[in-house]
């Protein structure tokens, strides 16, 4: 394939995505235990990341609706919440992770209730592993990705808030992140790298993701 045509492929690509993510949304479930998940049906592809990292806006921002609802305050999404993007796609909203002022009985609950979905949901094909890029991976990131590899559930690590740092800085957190992900097994090799601020990596985002579509 030529350069030239290449580039039209990806441009194609993109716009089936956009109009894929732009084609009406429905809020589905609100589950806070294992008994309260909605039946399967569409290919399922979840959000997840430490709290406060953008999950909610990141998902309003690929269907340019305000769908999920946003907090400035951590912990603020307690269970899993699921959407259906046309008769394409399930988005899954997952509670954020590894906030410390919610008490050791929620988080416990919260953690079994994550840990039972990642490995009892065969029509998840997904999950995008928020990072913000101001702060990379930490310890509790690394904990995830072991979990999603004992899985066997596919992750990609998606950058969050990269307009809030320099080029400079940007570099430094991808290197890291590509050689921290070498040795997990259910690692996605391509590091997604956005903005809900500026669009940046949006398009190319949604096109990724649409590849999946389909019936669970």
């Amino acid at each position: 394939m030529t350069a030239a045509a290449a580039e039209s492929f990806e441009a194609a690509a993109i716009e089936a995505a956009r109009r894929l993510f732009a084609g009406g949304v429905q809020f589905v479930a609100a589950a806070g235990s294992l008994d309260a998940l909605p039946p399967m049906g569409l290919t399922e592809i979840a959000f997840a990341g430490r709290s406060n990292v953008g999950k909610s806006s990141l998902i309003n921002g690929l269907v340019n609706q305000g769908i999920a609802r946003t907090s400035n305050t951590p912990g603020r999404t307690q269970e899993i919440i699921f959407f259906w993007l046309g008769d394409a796609l399930t988005l899954v909203d997952l509670p954020g992770y590894g906030y410390a002022k919610v008490s050791k009985d929620k988080s416990a609950a919260w953690n079994t209730l994550i840990r039972s979905y990642l490995r009892g949901r065969p029509g998840l094909r997904r999950v995008c592993l928020l990072i913000d890029a101001r702060h990379g991976l930490k310890p509790i990131d690394h904990d995830v990705m072991t979990l999603m590899d004992e899985a066997a559930v596919v992750y990609q690590v998606v950058l969050t808030k990269t307009d809030k740092i320099t080029a400079p800085a940007l570099a430094t957190v991808m290197t890291e992140i590509e050689a921290a992900m070498r040795p997990h097994t259910a690692a996605y090799p391509f590091v997604a790298v956005t903005s809900v601020r500026s669009g940046l990596g949006l398009p190319e985002l949604r096109a990724g993701l649409a590849t999946l579509a389909g019936p669970a």
